[in-house]
């Protein structure tokens, strides 16, 4: 029987821009692209295409030179137009024209039956030959999971907290059968149990409600209460020594679409959010998508923020960028590149803080929606200890000490101030309060950086 948890610490980011919610169809982006930088812990990825090479949905594009197993495959078929590199020859991504009909690389097919018979061995050569193992996620550190290991447990998160963040009723509708066959593939890794968690006050899919053979917790609260790492810490937390694999829902369907259908699916919904958009609503495409078509005659002004993800953790890419692996929404919100004298004191009625000394009406009146731009307001300056961050972490450890502690590069304090249990989303809204303006998510990498390397 699963768990009832109540979080009382966090923060809601109520933002202008809600998708709708309806599909809308759309012609098809003319590239996608695959990143290595939306993956981490992965060591010099090495290409093993060429520009002008063709590939199918499936084929490999690149692989981690450490564990070569792991691979990277091409989302959609066509040719490989550009394999963008940076400083030190760093791989940025493998660009593809695509076809307008989508050819797939075959993989075995499986019935449900066979599914119960397969072991781990074959389950895991098929998704690490097709490329859907790099949906598996290990804690600690948020690295694409060692296929060597063998994690205590597994989590799921089935609902998503963050601002603007999309409607899995919508996104994942109809899918109830891919995602029974992914759960049961997964519990053929884990001695223990496999968790999903929902939120107790909203709308639950019948993809999570009816699913079978799993721990079915429900979370209340706020954000960030759909990030995994904290339904972790509530529900079996990481100890030294400890790994447990996440996976997103979507990640569960690829799979389950791998065994029943025999290809690699990368079709998805995305929602385009925002309050620079002028229809928000949602979209059949693919992972990696170049977002220029949803983008297209749909602002409500030029000078803008395009963010693949949430504006929490998300990345900025700009109109022509891609969308990332494990992005469902896209988030338009207006440029912050300008002074504003005073402007973290002076008073208004369109200011969100968590502060009620300067977002006094925002408590007021909470189900207000705010238009946020990306000014920092601030510059960053000395670390101002306010206990700020510990209000908004519903986790058993100290994020301040935490922090500074990496910037120390005190491996002892990191360890023990619980480095184990937390990446850069589980801290995001830290980064959004903190009045010293510290890019608390790239500390958090370089101190999960430091330990991995140490």
């Amino acid at each position: 029987m699963g768990k009832f948890i109540r979080l009382k610490k966090g923060f809601d980011i109520n933002l202008a821009g809600k998708a709708a919610p309806k599909i809308a169809s759309i012609e098809q982006p003319e590239t996608f692209a695959v990143k290595p930088t939306d993956f981490h812990g992965i060591y010099m990825p090495k290409v093993v295409v060429q520009e002008g090479d063709n590939v199918k949905a499936g084929t490999v594009l690149f692989h981690d030179k450490k564990h070569t197993d792991i691979v990277f495959t091409a989302p959609v078929s066509g040719e490989v137009v550009e394999i963008k590199r940076g400083e030190k020859r760093k791989l940025l991504e493998v660009k593809i024209l695509a076809d307008k009909s989508i050819e797939y690389v075959q993989f075995t097919k499986h019935s449900v039956s066979d599914i119960a018979n397969l072991n781990r061995e074959k389950a895991q050569e098929q998704m690490l030959k097709s490329g859907v193992w790099v949906n598996l996620v290990q804690r600690p550190f948020g690295i694409v999971a060692d296929p060597a290991e063998k994690p205590k447990a597994i989590f799921i998160s089935a609902f998503d907290s963050n601002p603007l963040g999309a409607d899995y009723n919508v996104i994942f509708k109809g899918q109830e059968q891919f995602f029974q066959v992914g759960v049961d593939i997964l519990k053929k890794f884990t001695s223990g149990l496999v968790h999903v968690n929902v939120h107790s006050e909203r709308e639950i899919s019948p993809v999570f409600s009816q699913v079978k053979g799993v721990e079915l917790n429900k979370f209340s609260g706020p954000h960030p209460s759909g990030c995994v790492g904290v339904q972790i810490h509530h529900l079996d937390p990481i100890n030294k020594g400890d790994v447990i694999w996440t996976i997103s829902p979507a990640g569960v369907i690829q799979i389950g679409k791998l065994f029943l259908n025999g290809i690699y699916d990368a079709s998805k919904v995305v929602a385009v959010a925002g309050s620079e958009v002028k229809e928000p609503q949602y979209y059949q495409t693919h992972s990696g998508a170049c977002v220029n078509r949803f983008l297209n005659n749909n602002l409500k002004q030029d000078h803008v923020r395009v963010v693949s993800g949430n504006v929490l953790t998300g990345t900025s890419i700009g109109k022509e960028g891609y969308l990332g692996h494990f992005d469902h929404v896209i988030t338009v919100i207006p440029e912050g590149d300008y002074y504003e004298f005073l402007g973290w004191i002076k008073p208004t009625a369109n200011k969100l803080s968590v502060h009620r000394a300067f977002g006094l009406f925002s408590f007021l009146n909470p189900k207000k929606e705010f238009v946020l731009d990306s000014n920092m307001r601030g510059e960053p300056r000395a670390f101002v200890q306010t206990g700020v961050f510990e209000q908004v972490t519903p986790m058993d450890i100290l994020p301040t000490y935490l922090i500074k502690s990496i910037i120390a590069e005190d491996y002892d304090e990191m360890e023990a101030l619980g480095i184990y249990e937390v990446i850069e989303e589980d801290l995001a809204l830290c980064e959004f309060v903190d009045v010293s303006k510290h890019n608390v998510q790239s500390i958090l990498r370089e101190g999960i950086d430091l330990m991995l390397n140490s």
